[in-house]
């Protein structure tokens, strides 16, 4: 089993036992130390990788432990603070394993609550841990980005000045994108007046302003949707989808817009091919969503990436994906926050278990 199937593994697991999970304790035993063992590959028996309630005694305070440390050649490499499943990770938790971090000579600081992981380091001044993570991992939502990033602090790759290293880029990296998502979304007067600039010699009165605001919105949308068109282009040779992830995006009207226009302007629908699974599938999500909507609304749309179904055939509105082309098999449903979760599933029978937030959904478009 390589790397990204052993979290993909532990993903899983979250969807089967995470509800269950009511203590810090309960969330350790059924998900941070697998985390430790089977992804970090630390031996969570073994003292002399793995420490328990680390004694972490600052000059003021005795008696302070951190709950796990994790050693190599006797000297600890990575501090981890943990919380129960479902508690929201805040700066308060931050600052608590900042207190640890400052009497080690640790490197690394976990803050986890066994689906969301935050890695911090001491890139802003040495000794004295960052106040932001440099890599948040998300197991519910995992992105293949980061995966290679989290595979460095494994035990047989762990290099602390390698990880140190990249965890620089990394931090300024994901500020950058988090600036451009925002930018798109709802771009500012500055980053606005910037390109016009560019391309506009007068005055920039309030009318101009609010003009290329406008302007400016659109243009970034288009320039993303020329990106992923030319990208598919490139990869397959056709510009006959756009398959985009929606957790991994804040553009998915935009995305979703090019799916559709290219999905209705091409003559290769051929290539796709709707197996009886998927078609099972459909009757089976069509079974449970009718207590909410009529059947003749539940509408299938199968593309190469994935079988869709859509309420009123609208791509605005999403009911489920079916994602059988691969391995591991999937159910996505995207919520009106437009993330899209993925549930695996192991059978058709495991549907049936995703009932409640199918239903959840769908009562969007009643």
């Amino acid at each position: 089993m390589d790397f990204i199937e052993r979290l993909q593994g532990l993903s899983k697991k979250i969807v089967q036992v995470g509800s269950t999970l009511e203590t810090e304790e309960a969330t350790k035993n059924a998900l941070i130390m697998p985390f430790l063992h089977s992804v970090l590959g630390y031996d969570v028996f073994d003292p002399t990788e793995v420490v328990p309630e680390f004694n972490a005694d600052t000059g003021t305070k005795k008696g302070e432990k951190v709950d796990y440390a994790l050693l190599k050649d006797g000297e600890v490499q990575i501090l981890i603070e943990c919380k129960k499943f479902g508690e929201k990770l805040s700066t308060k938790h931050a600052s608590q394993l900042f207190r640890y971090f400052s009497v080690t000579n640790a490197r690394i600081a976990i803050l986890t609550n066994g689906e969301v992981y935050e890695f911090y380091t001491d890139l802003d001044a040495p000794n004295k841990m960052d106040e932001k993570p440099f890599l948040t991992l998300n197991m519910s939502d995992l992105d293949e980005h980061i995966v290679p990033e989290v595979k460095k602090l494994t035990k047989s790759s762990f290099d602390v000045d390698a990880v140190v290293d990249a965890a620089g880029e990394l931090k300024y990296l994901n500020q950058i994108k988090k600036v451009l998502q925002e930018q798109f979304k709802n771009p500012e007067e500055n980053f606005v007046k910037f390109f016009t600039s560019k391309v506009y010699e007068g005055v920039q009165t309030a009318k101009v302003k609010a003009q290329f605001l406008e302007i400016t919105s659109k243009a970034l949308k288009q320039f993303l949707y020329d990106s992923i068109n030319d990208r598919l282009k490139s990869a397959i040779g056709t510009n006959e989808e756009v398959a985009i992830k929606a957790q991994e995006s804040p553009f998915q009207s935009v995305a979703v817009e090019a799916e559709t226009t290219l999905e209705q302007g091409e003559d290769d629908n051929q290539r796709i091919v709707t197996t009886e699974e998927e078609t099972d599938g459909f009757n089976i999500v069509k079974a449970i969503l009718r207590v909410k909507l009529d059947v003749s609304r539940i509408v299938a749309r199968d593309t190469q990436s994935y079988f869709g179904i859509l309420c009123d055939d609208n791509n605005r509105k999403p009911l489920c994906r079916l994602y059988f082309n691969t391995k591991q098999k999937y159910i996505g449903i995207t919520g009106e926050d437009k993330k899209e979760i993925r549930h695996p599933i192991e059978n058709l029978d495991d549907i049936y278990g995703l009932s409640d937030k199918l239903l959840e959904n769908a009562a969007r478009f009643e």
